[in-house]
């Protein structure tokens, strides 16, 4: 009875799992990028199982047949199915190669590698929208589109107007990372020292996960990105908040918060733009309070987590960049906390 109402509650489980939200799967996409790699997919895996399928009838028939002799049967050498060899063993195969590979040659069509606005991969150039740049663990997100005085940084989170293809250029800032948002798009390595390129389109508003998908040291599993579609107009009132220096604290509290970020060691990595805080080894800070994650989408931006991730960065994910910060006590730590959660 306990073996059966466990495997009864895995099932369930199993039921419950299947019906959340799919935000990082390759099968059910939101993007023509995406769209056209999972077609393919399916197209190569329904195939192979088609060809599985004939082969193992054949091999089946050949043991289940009738036994026969020479007399009935003529030799290979002889011309005793080397038509069927020639048919099975060369023509099938290059029919089917050959139709993958265009295939997968129209799919590229839908995976374009522009060149970046400085002419690293041809003679012709396309301005990229926005510049990723993978550090260990965590995405550091340069919107460079347009005029200078519209240009901002933040991090682990890019948001893109729904319906609108979005060039976006790939650097790492130490090892190889690799960019994947399944949903929408297929994975593109970030090399030392070369820019790659990718271009990313959402077909519905929604939040997407992403991951990096080469092994990059020890929090490699928890380096994830969140890409947010939404309408162009609510794109555009989100780009227009971004540009804008970060919110001055109100309360007493938050004031306290202010003078205590400045004067820690969190100015001298991180940024707030407005403020003297001008870090650039750190993701930057200036609307911190608007982001869903924190720690690159490792746990949610509520307060609780984010006193304990400025507290015990190396606790709860070891190895990254960030240290212990203990020094505060705890009127200090709740300022401080105070402060960050108003920087929308």
């Amino acid at each position: 009875m306990k073996s059966r109402a466990a495997l009864l509650s895995t099932v369930l489980a199993f039921l419950l799992l299947a019906g959340c939200e799919r935000r990082q799967d390759m099968l059910y996409t939101d993007g023509p990028g995406a769209g056209s790699i999972a077609w393919l997919s399916w197209f190569v895996f329904i195939l192979f199982c088609v060809v599985t399928i004939v082969m193992w009838v054949l091999i089946l028939g050949g043991i289940l047949r009738r036994r026969g002799s020479f007399d009935t049967h003529e030799p290979f050498d002889v011309g005793g199915g080397q038509g069927w060899l020639a048919i099975g063993g060369f023509a099938i195969p290059v029919v089917i190669l050959f139709v993958s590979f265009i295939l997968s040659l129209r799919g590229m069509a839908e995976f374009p590698m522009h060149e970046d606005h400085e002419g690293h991969n041809g003679s012709s150039s396309v301005a990229p929208d926005i510049r990723v740049i993978g550090h260990q663990w965590w995405w550091e997100v340069q919107y460079i589109g347009g005029p200078v005085d519209q240009r901002f940084t933040t991090a682990n989170e890019i948001h893109v107007p729904v319906g609108r293809p979005v060039n976006i250029a790939l650097e790492t800032a130490d090892v190889l990372h690799s960019f994947w948002v399944p949903k929408l798009q297929g994975k593109v390595d970030m090399v030392p020292g070369y820019v790659n390129n990718l271009r990313l389109e959402a077909a519905q508003e929604g939040v997407y996960r992403g991951q990096c998908s080469q092994y990059c040291g020890a929090q490699h599993a928890n380096m994830a990105v969140i890409v947010v579609a939404q309408q162009p107009k609510d794109y555009e009132a989100w780009r227009a908040h971004m540009v804008q220096p970060a919110s001055q604290p109100s309360t007493p509290q938050e004031i306290q918060g202010q003078e205590v970020f400045l004067s820690a060691p969190c100015a001298n990595c991180h940024a707030v733009r407005g403020t003297g805080a001008g870090g650039i080894v750190a993701p930057d800070l200036t609307h911190i309070a608007s982001r869903q994650g924190l720690a690159a989408n490792m746990f949610p931006n509520d307060d609780a987590d984010l006193e304990a991730w400025v507290t015990h960065a190396q606790s709860l994910k070891p190895e990254v960049a960030m240290p212990n910060i203990t020094q505060f006590d705890g009127v200090e730590l709740r300022a401080l906390v105070a402060y960050l959660r108003q920087l929308k």
